[in-house]
C-alpha cells in the first residue's frame, strides 16, 4: 500500500497548460515599452 503514484504534470492538472500567458505578457511589455519610447521622442521634438 505504500507505493508512490507518479503522474505527469498534465495528468495531475487535468489538462494541458498552453503558454499563452507568456506570449500575452511579452507582447504587452513590448507595446508598453514602444509607447514609452514614442512618447519620450514626441516630447523631445515638441520643445
Amino acid at each position: 500500500m505504500d507505493q508512490e503514484i507518479h503522474k505527469s504534470a498534465d495528468d495531475a492538472r487535468g489538462g494541458s497548460t498552453p503558454h499563452i500567458v507568456r506570449y500575452v505578457l511579452t507582447v504587452s511589455l513590448m507595446l508598453a515599452l514602444l509607447a514609452m519610447v514614442v512618447l519620450f521622442l514626441w516630447g523631445t521634438t515638441q520643445s
